[in-house]
C-alpha cells in the first residue's frame, strides 16, 4: 500500500533552482542508511561540468544527519514503491528530463525510475538487487543481516553499528576512515526495503523490480565496487545481464578495490568521474 507523500519545500526548491538554471538536470539518489548529504561532494562537482544538479531526499527524510539521529522513527515503514512514487513526482516537476544517479537502494531506484522512461541516461552504482537478480552471496546475506534477523525490523527504522557499517560499507578503507564516514553520514534506515530486495524473487508483485525493457530506459552503466560486500560484484553483474535485455545502451564497469563506501569515501572522485563520462556522452 503506497502512501501520498508530498515532496518535502527543500526538494521543491532544487527543482526551481534547477528549471531556472536553464542547464541539464542531474539528479541523485541516496540509498539506505544515508541522506542526501551523502552527495555533497558530487553536487558541486557536477555543477563545475556544467549541470545542474539535484540530490532529492526519501519522504520524511529529516533535512541533517543530527537531526536524523534525534529521531530515526521517521526512517520506518518507507518501502520501495513509496520512495519511488515520491521521487517520481519531484522529477516530473523539472522542466527537462534528467540524468539520474543511484548508490545502492537509490541504484535500484533509479533503474525503477528509468523503466518508467523518466531518465534520459542512469548510472546505478552498488545497486541494491531487484526482481530477476538471482545471486546472494554470503557476503551480501551478511551485510543484510542486521535487519533479516527479526523479522520486526520490517516495520522499524534500524542503525547499524559501526562494526556493521565496516562490513557493509567501510571494509576497503581503513578503520580510522570508516569511522569517519560513520560518524558523518550513517543515519537509521527503513527496514521494508531490505525484506522486499531479499525476497523479490519470492514475489510476483514485489516493488522491488524495474521494468528492464521499456525502449524509454535510455542508457544506463551499472557500476559495482571490486570489495563490495553489501553489493558483491556477482549482483552488479546480474542487474547487468537483466538490463542488457534492453535496446538501449547498456554496460558496466568495475571500480577495483573499492567497497559500498566507493560514493562518500576519500575516492569518491574516480567513481564521479566514472558517472559523469557516461552522461556526456549522451546528454
Amino acid at each position: 500500500m503506497a502512501h501520498d507523500y508530498t515532496p518535502s519545500a527543500a526538494d521543491l526548491e532544487k527543482v526551481a533552482r534547477a528549471n531556472a538554471s536553464g542547464k541539464q538536470p542531474v539528479v541523485f539518489v541516496h540509498g539506505l542508511w544515508l541522506l542526501d548529504s551523502s552527495w555533497d561532494h558530487w553536487v558541486p562537482f557536477f555543477e563545475q561540468a556544467g549541470y545542474a544538479a539535484v540530490a532529492l531526499s526519501w519522504p520524511d527524510d529529516p533535512p541533517s544527519v543530527e537531526l536524523a539521529r534525534e529521531d530515526p522513527s521517521v526512517f520506518a515503514g518507507k518501502s520501495i514503491g513509496d520512495i519511488a512514487a515520491y521521487q517520481q513526482a519531484i522529477i516530473e516537476k523539472l522542466d527537462t528530463k534528467p540524468a539520474i544517479i543511484g548508490h545502492s537502494f537509490g541504484g535500484l531506484l533509479v533503474q525503477i525510475l528509468a523503466g518508467r522512461g523518466l531518465s534520459a541516461a542512469t548510472v546505478a552504482v552498488d545497486s541494491a538487487p531487484s526482481r530477476g537478480v538471482l545471486p546472494l552471496p554470503p557476503a551480501a546475506i551478511k551485510s543484510a543481516s542486521a535487519v533479516l534477523t527479526n523479522p520486526a525490523n520490517r516495520h522499524r527504522a534500524v542503525a547499524l553499528s559501526f562494526e556493521q557499517f565496516r562490513y557493509g560499507f567501510g571494509n576497503a578503507v581503513s578503520e580510522e576512515e570508516a569511522r569517519q564516514l560513520y560518524e558523518q553520514y550513517h543515519v537509521a534506515g527503513s527496514g521494508i526495503p531490505i525484506f522486499q530486495a531479499a525476497f523479490a524473487n519470492f514475489n510476483p508483485r514485489t516493488e522491488a523490480k524495474a521494468d528492464k525493457k521499456n525502449p524509454d530506459r535510455g542508457p544506463m552503466l551499472i557500476i559495482g565496487g571490486e570489495k563490495d560486500h553489501q553489493v558483491p560484484w556477482a549482483i552488479a553483474h546480474a542487474t547487468y545481464k537483466e538490463q542488457s535485455e534492453n535496446p538501449g545502451v547498456t554496460e558496466i564497469a568495475e571500480i577495483p578495490n573499492r567497497g559500498h563506501s566507493l560514493t562518500i569515501d576519500s575516492g569518491w572522485q574516480e567513481v564521479a568521474q566514472t558517472c559523469l563520462d557516461f552522461i556526456r556522452r549522451f546528454v
